[in-house]
Formats: structure tokens, C-alpha cells, sequence
């Protein structure tokens, strides 16, 4: 099978044919039609996130079918479509996942960091940590729904029952949260890059109430807000954006240095806090919504060999939605 092929920082994937994967116990075969590309995988290529398995193939955001069933699986059927999420296999033993928070699991593994992922035509994974996707979304439309929308969704239930929302970076997860958001009755405020007209207009687009800089304070003071960007200084401006009792929400696996601000920003009883990765209970919670709405999702595709490009592309800030490799095996 062909795949894209990480081998370390400082070096571009590679196409290089690897050996067909089998499914061991528990495991399915997958053949992946669409990966959805994540700021995560940009912290992998760019060495913010140490250790991942190499040589790696990159990619958490899988839409697939079926093409075999490992000893013992027996969850989906040949041919069914399924999609893949960041977290791949937890313990069940740990005090974390014994207490129903296996997103923060000791020995949990992840999907395109820890073990292979979807930058190829052709992966296996444990059929416990898969999902059913709502049949209304194409392969193309489903992929930002694995962690953008996952991980948003957790983000967006952090942030307790806020009526007016600041969402602090506009991209893949905050242009699906956003949806969620409003259909909740919640008023959205979106923060973009200074001068970004653009994603100011999307971010109105999909309903929200106002869209300025993340230089601005919003036009009223913030229930709640979920920083996306993964930019530190974005933690003191959400402080300073929010009411008394409010929280700041970091929804990124990475961020950049948090810089000193005055005790007086934290006062009054705000809160931050940060999410990490998922439980498989958010999952199917989030898929049932994205059922039930549906969800608008945009995205760039772009083929398996070009995925540098498409790291790059994300990579720029220049993206409107999320971005995708489509079309990975055929029929897909």
C-alpha cells in the first residue's frame, strides 16, 4: 500500500509503499478514503509533541470501510463505514479509566502519533475505539467531525452552560463548534488574526453574533471562552474578555509560552482550564448531534501525495474550515 511517511523533524513525509496491515486481536482492517489534517499533526512534524512512533504515519481524522476483521472483532460488518479518532487504545486498568476519564489514561495509545495512522491507503485499528458516522456526510465532510468536531464538542461542555461564548481562532473546530453553539441557544463571539476579514465573515456566516480581532475585547463581557489558536498570549486577552466566575478553556495539545499577566485577570473566581484528548463516550455523544443537525463542515482536499503540501497549507492560517487527503484508496 502507498503511504505518507514521517521520519523525523526536519525531514517532509515520504511516499513509500509499505507492507499491507494485518488486524490482530480485536483489530479491523481499514481502507481509508479521506484523513483529516490536524494542527496536532503539524506539532508532531515540527517537534512540539516528543516521542511519537517513527517512522510514523501521520493522520487521526480517518474515514474508512471494512476490508477485514481481525480474531474476535465482531462490532462492525465488511464494508461498513467507520471513522477514526486521536484516541486509539486505553489501558482499562488505570485509575483514570477506572474511573470513566480514560482521555487522560497513563498508557493510552493515539492514532498517527503513537501508532500508525490514515496518511495511507490502507490502516488497522481496535474496533473498540471506532465510530459509526451519520450517513448524511460524505468521506470528505465526516473527517473534521473525528477531532475537530470531538475535540470542540468536549471544549464546548468544559465551558459549562455559557451563554455568550468567546471562540478564540477560527478554524477546523471552531468553525463546527460554533454550529453546536448557536443551535444550543448560546451567543458565539469569534476572535480571529488581526485583520483576517475573511474568517471574521465565515465565522458570521455560520452565526455568529460578532467577529473581531483577538486584539479586541468583545462588545459585552463572556460567559466562557475556548481557545483553539495555540498561541499563549491568547490566555491573559481570554482572561480579560471574560466575566467574574467565568472560565478560559485550552482546547490544543500544544500551546505556545503562557506569559505573565496580573493576579487581577484571574480574580473573581475565572477558571482556566485545558482539554485532553477524548473519551469514546464524547464520541458517540457528538456523532449523534452531527446526526441529528447536521453540521455544515468545509474542507480543502487535497491527494495522499501531496500531504506536505496540505501540512503547509495548514500551516499558513490561511485555511477556511479544515483540510482533508481525499480519494487515498480507490473508490473512496
Amino acid at each position: 500500500m502507498r503511504a505518507m511517511v514521517f521520519s523525523g523533524v526536519g525531514t517532509p513525509l515520504r511516499e513509500i509503499e509499505l507492507e499491507q496491515p494485518a488486524p490482530g486481536e480485536g483489530q479491523v482492517r481499514l481502507r481509508v478514503h479521506t484523513c483529516g489534517l490536524c494542527r496536532t499533526d503539524l506539532h508532531i512534524v515540527d517537534g512540539e509533541l516528543g516521542e511519537p512512533k517513527l517512522p510514523l504515519v501521520l493522520g487521526h481524522q480517518i474515514v474508512a470501510t471494512v476490508s477485514e476483521l481481525g480474531p474476535g472483532a465482531n462490532r462492525f460488518e465488511l464494508g461498513e463505514r467507520l471513522g477514526v479518532p486521536w484516541l486509539g487504545w486505553t489501558c482499562g486498568a488505570c485509575r483514570y479509566c477506572l474511573a470513566g476519564r480514560e482521555n487522560l489514561c497513563d498508557n493510552a495509545r493515539f492514532t498517527g502519533y503513537t501508532i500508525d495512522g490514515g496518511f495511507a491507503e490502507e490502516t488497522v485499528a481496535d474496533e473498540r475505539f471506532c465510530f459509526r458516522l451519520p450517513e448524511t456526510y460524505t468521506d470528505l465532510q465526516a473527517a473534521p467531525l473525528l477531532c475537530a468536531g470531538l475535540i470542540g464538542y468536549r471544549a464546548l461542555r468544559l465551558a459549562g452552560d455559557a451563554e455568550r461564548l468567546g471562540l478564540y481562532g477560527f478554524g477546523a473546530a471552531a468553525h463546527i463548534v460554533c454550529q453546536v453553539a448557536v443551535s444550543e441557544g448560546r451567543r458565539v463571539f469569534a476572535f480571529t488574526r488581526p485583520g483576517d476579514e475573511s474568517s471574521q465573515a465565515f465565522a458570521l456566516s455560520l452565526g455568529a453574533e460578532w467577529a473581531g480581532s483577538s486584539l479586541e475585547q468583545p462588545p459585552e463581557p463572556l460567559d466562557a471562552a475556548i481557545i483553539f489558536a495555540p498561541v499563549g498570549a491568547l490566555v491573559p486577552a481570554a482572561l480579560a474578555a471574560v466575566a467574574k466566575g467565568a472560565g478560559v478553556v485550552c482546547a490544543g495539545i500544544h500551546m505556545s509560552e503562557i506569559p505573565a499577566f496580573p493576579y487581577e485577570l484571574l480574580w473573581g473566581e475565572r477558571v482556566v482550564r485545558s482539554v485532553a484528548n477524548l473519551t469514546r463516550q464524547d464520541g458517540e455523544e457528538f456523532m449523534a448531534i452531527a446526526h441529528r443537525m447536521p453540521l455544515r463542515t468545509e474542507v480543502e482536499a487535497f491527494p495522499l501525495s501531496e500531504a506536505n503540501d496540505a501540512l503547509s497549507r495548514l500551516r499558513s492560517g490561511a485555511v477556511k474550515g479544515a483540510v482533508a487527503l481525499s480519494g487515498l484508496a480507490s473508490g473512496g
